[in-house]
């Protein structure tokens, strides 16, 4: 029996797609388990791009089967449009793809809000996707879950007691045009018929599987210093990135989980707002963006670029009882003359001996670093550890070393076959 769980160490973006299209090859099947299409996680086979944000990438590798957990908030209009152009590609979803009767949709007016949101005094930095409305609503006991699909006449209730109160919200509070209740039924009642063939119990489907010595990768979304209890909150997500998220998102009890794997770029990036201690504002930050081609997957943004943060991946282990780290994008600092790591927070001369949780003292902080020599030596062309740089090695040694942790993976480009094994 093997139950992985796979999660960002940092902010999101680190290339989790990629790393579990390589897994997905040695496990039988790969479970999403929160987040929703605010995602993107991007694999490149050959001259082909697959960019999925709500299906496994794991669709991608033959006989693997997807599950999408109940700690999922679920788009319906993303997910079909994803089995549209996967088929499209050649690439069937029927019978490897189940979807849980638990998963909360996420409706037209979550979206709406969200973006009405987003344009208030405090902003977050969200996609817009509707997901922080609709776990707002899930937790608030009003969603709408895939199980309510199968009683028409409780949907059509639950679906105008939503939009009463959500059309009397965006008419007197934000002047904004009320939505069409029959409209929105009509939808999803039409929804319902295309993804009946996907529903399934998730976690009596997957204990019975793991019960039969299966393996399972339980695959998370965005990154650890984004989840709403652990990140830098509030500027989070609205779920559990984390490792302890994938027990509650999937219903596979703690004592299953026989690893913990941390996807960590080898520098660092973020998305949206919040504070970022070591984010390059100048020509450095600008040239990490360029050659990482650093944009969101999802939104097109251009993503926040520093160097890389130790101390933050030591929270982030310590948080998910990382086993060991895949270190990915190693051949973008390929390009350096000389790389930085921060070891350490400061703040008012005194080293911090935790990492804050407070934002306030975050946006205080001065990072503490350690410069390494560049190797200036092209890295995409390396297939196995020995054949990297003696700088190159260094580099993962020590920052191995400062974030405690094992490197079990290095990818140097965004090819299945720039990624080896160490």
């Amino acid at each position: 029996m093997s139950v992985t769980v796979l999660v960002g160490s940092q902010w999101g973006d680190e290339g989790k797609g990629k790393i579990v299209d390589l897994l997905s090859e040695r496990y039988d099947v790969v479970v999403r388990y929160q987040g929703g299409a605010n995602a993107g996680h991007t694999v490149e086979i050959g001259d082909k791009k697959y960019v999925l944000h709500l299906i496994p990438s794991g669709i991608l590798r033959p006989g693997v089967v997807c599950v999408i957990g109940n700690g999922v908030v679920l788009d319906p209009e993303a997910l079909l449009e994803e089995i549209k152009i996967l088929e499209e590609n050649g690439i069937s979803v029927k019978g490897r793809l189940f979807i849980s009767q638990n998963t909360h949709l996420i409706m037209p007016y979550h979206k709406l809000l969200d973006s009405i949101s987003e344009k208030g005094k405090q902003k977050i930095g969200t996609t817009g996707r509707g997901i922080g409305p609709c776990y707002i609503d899930k937790y608030a006991r009003r969603g709408i879950k895939i199980n309510d699909l199968l009683n028409r006449e409780m949907l059509k209730e639950k679906i105008r007691f939503n939009l009463e109160e959500k059309n009397a919200l965006l008419k007197n509070i934000y002047n904004v045009e009320e939505m069409d209740i029959d409209a929105i039924i009509n939808q999803y009642v039409e929804f319902d018929t295309t993804i009946d063939e996907y529903i399934k119990d998730v976690p009596s489907y997957l204990n019975s599987v793991i019960k039969e010595g299966k393996s399972v990768l339980l695959e998370g979304a965005q990154g650890t210093l984004l989840d709403v209890d652990f990140g830098t909150y509030p500027y989070v997500t609205s779920s559990h990135p984390t490792s302890g998220g994938a027990c509650i998102g999937s219903g596979v009890a703690p004592t299953k989980i026989t690893d913990v794997i941390g996807i960590v770029k080898a520098y660092t990036t973020r998305v949206g707002e919040g504070p970022f201690p070591t984010e390059l504002t100048d020509e450095t930050g600008e040239k990490l963006r360029k050659v990482g081609r650093e944009f969101g997957a999802t939104t097109g943004r251009p993503r926040r670029c520093g160097w890389f943060d130790a101390f933050l991946i030591k929270y982030s282990n310590m948080i998910n009882g990382t086993t060991s780290v895949a270190i990915t994008k190693l051949d973008v600092l390929d390009h350096f003359e000389e790389i930085k790591v921060c070891t350490g927070y400061e703040v008012d001369g005194r080293l911090l001996k935790t990492y804050p949780s407070d934002p306030l003292m975050m946006n205080r902080v001065k990072p503490v670093y350690t410069a390494l020599p560049g190797w200036n030596t092209d890295t995409t062309g390396c297939r196995a550890y020995n054949d990297l740089p003696e700088a190159t090695k260094d580099y993962l040694e020590f920052i191995a070393k400062e974030g405690d942790f094992k490197i079990s993976i290095v990818s140097v480009g965004p090819e299945r076959s720039q990624t080896f094994f160490v």
